[in-house]
């Protein structure tokens, strides 16, 4: 499986673990990442996290993301068709960073594009024919357990 943790995700294990929602997702986001090292799912990277992630004012996390990206399989450039496809995408409501991500995670061809967004997951569930499935990370998790 191949799998593309959007900033929001990879940083959700670094949030106050004071609600219960938040830390099942932390959890499950470890979980994907442990999944990744075992082989069992290949992380996506790209030039999208990569600029989002250097733009985060706070060390721990910009050293935490950047310490996950480092473990992808595949790295994505960023390219003019994803520059158009992001485009098209921000005509359809989604902010611009997200429809990079969401571009790149096309591109990538993976299986699964995972964000903690609920305002990008209820857009992205609003439209029709996608080439990834959008999911949250507890969603993503579960699923998991039938890739074996």
């Amino acid at each position: 499986m191949r799998v593309y943790l959007d900033t929001c995700s990879i940083q959700r294990p670094l949030d106050s673990r004071s609600h219960v929602r938040i830390a099942l997702e932390g959890d499950a986001v470890l979980a994907l990442l442990a999944l990744c090292e075992s082989g069992l799912v290949e992380l996506v990277s790209s030039d999208a996290l990569v600029f989002e992630t250097e733009r985060n004012p706070l060390m721990v996390r910009r050293e935490h993301a950047l310490a996950v990206l480092a473990k992808a399989a595949l790295f994505v450039k960023l390219t003019d068709p994803i520059e158009q496809r992001a485009q098209d995408l921000t005509n359809e409501g989604f902010k611009p960073l997200d429809a990079l991500n969401i571009a790149s995670a096309e591109a990538a061809q993976a299986d699964y594009f995972c964000t903690c967004d609920d305002r990008l997951l209820r857009r992205a569930r609003s439209l029709a024919n996608w080439q990834i499935r959008i999911v949250s990370p507890l969603e993503l998790i579960q699923e998991s357990e039938s890739w074996s």
